[in-house]
């Protein structure tokens, strides 16, 4: 059976995928290959995950998630999905502290990209990493934990370290969120106010085609607390007069629920519903995040690329993000924006626009999204990351016969 990524973009070359049932399976599984790679759940639009050997899934290993209260963790196994774990944490009355736009991806995957959520003081979802358990090279177990050494290098580690069996992730007691959408913001009013904007809720999305003088919808997520009240104007926007959803004309049926109604956070921090099982093949994405010292001049920067990118794009979202230490997180330093471009399915004509976007951004230091499409050109991913080297030594000390490497390790980070 032909395996793609989850948009079905990219053909893995591998020509077999091991499902081990046992942990135990799983070591004997990687001790006797000369290559592998892990895949998570194919929600990917490059070759990260892919090696011509062999691919291991963790699909068949889930077990129920098992809380700590004592300690606030939750341990789950690294196929298990956000969705998943959330069915299991708020019944017993505990949350994280927040979720991707999709509820559908895995915890490992997430965590080895330093996939995110939204928020200006929300760090992205590897940062709640406490612990991983990991099979290395020889099909040895360890266990990584925050204040390790190697901790901070391990956790955003693109797969390159072993395959990640169990993931213990901190947590904390439920609540609730309301979501409000507010529509044609002003350019002029989002480029002078966007820290008061991005900084009125919990968590928020701006969606743009570039064109024009107004963003089109700004998603707003708001943990309710007493003093939350839903807000009647946002710099000019207005609130929307019934759902959305974020690409004009599409029936908003599979989005989470919003008009500032109440709901569990699982509920309403992704923009799509867990039963909403999302299309395949008819989009591509992209994304590059700047420090938020450069948001507003990155922002400009695309603007003046807006008939270019327009005529391939579905959509563009910007979020935020709170920064961390994690060694390879693209938020690693600082707080960072996060430019999202939703292409349409023209794989050959983004790939022929994105040096033009990277070179427009190069001077903000942007950092892609290690799962999405990019370019990187002139490989100088290096200089935006002070950790680079010592990433490197890790992955030589931790994998020296190269089992976990793989085409896209050798040509952007090793």
């Amino acid at each position: 059976m032909t395996l793609t990524t989850w948009a079905g973009n990219y053909t893995y070359r591998a020509p077999a995928v091991h499902h081990p049932r046992t942990v135990e399976e799983l070591q004997e599984l990687v001790a006797g290959s000369e290559r592998i790679r892990a895949l998570g759940t194919r929600h990917c639009f490059n070759d990260l995950a892919d090696d011509p050997v062999a691919l291991v899934a963790l699909d068949a290993l889930e077990s129920p998630p098992q809380i700590d209260e004592a300690a606030r963790t939750v341990t789950v196994t690294g196929g298990t999905r956000y969705g998943t774990l959330a069915r299991h944490l708020h019944p017993a009355g505990w949350a994280v502290h927040n979720l991707a736009s999709l509820p559908h991806i895995s915890v490992a995957g997430a965590v080895a990209t330093a996939t995110h959520g939204s928020g200006d003081r929300s760090r992205n979802l590897a940062s709640a990493v406490a612990a991983l358990e990991l099979v290395g090279p020889d099909g040895s177990l360890r266990t990584v934990r925050r204040g390790d050494p190697d901790f901070a290098g391990s956790v955003v580690a693109l797969g390159a370290l072993g395959v990640a069996t169990r993931v213990t992730l901190d947590i904390e007691p439920t609540y609730d969120v309301a979501q409000e959408v507010h529509v044609d913001l002003p350019w002029s009013a989002a480029l002078k106010h966007l820290d008061e904007i991005t900084g009125s809720a919990d968590s928020v999305s701006l969606f743009t085609d570039w064109a024009g003088d107004t963003i089109q919808q700004v998603w707003r997520k708001s943990r309710v607390t007493p003093s939350y009240t839903q807000r009647s104007e946002l710099f000019g926007a207005t609130p929307a007069t019934g759902p959305r959803h974020p690409l004009p004309g599409i029936d908003p049926v599979n989005c989470t629920a919003q008009m500032g109604e109440p709901g569990p956070w699982h509920d309403r921090l992704p923009h799509f519903r867990m039963d909403f099982t999302p299309s395949n093949g008819d989009e591509l994405q992209s994304e590059f995040l700047v420090p938020r010292v450069h948001a507003v001049d990155a922002l400009q920067a695309m603007r003046a690329l807006a008939d270019r990118i327009a005529p391939l794009l579905q959509v563009t979202e910007v979020r935020t993000m709170a920064g961390d230490d994690l060694w390879l997180s693209t938020a690693q330093g600082g707080d960072r924006v996060g430019l999202h471009f939703t292409w349409r399915p023209m794989q050959a004509e983004v790939e022929a626009l994105l040096p033009t976007i990277e070179a427009a951004l190069a001077p903000f230091d942007a950092r892609p999204h290690w799962g999405k499409i990019f370019v990187d050109e002139h490989r100088d991913l290096a200089r935006l990351y002070p950790h680079w080297d010592d990433f490197r030594a890790l992955v030589a000390r931790t994998d020296p016969d190269g089992v976990f490497r793989n085409d896209y390790l050798e040509r952007h980070v090793l």
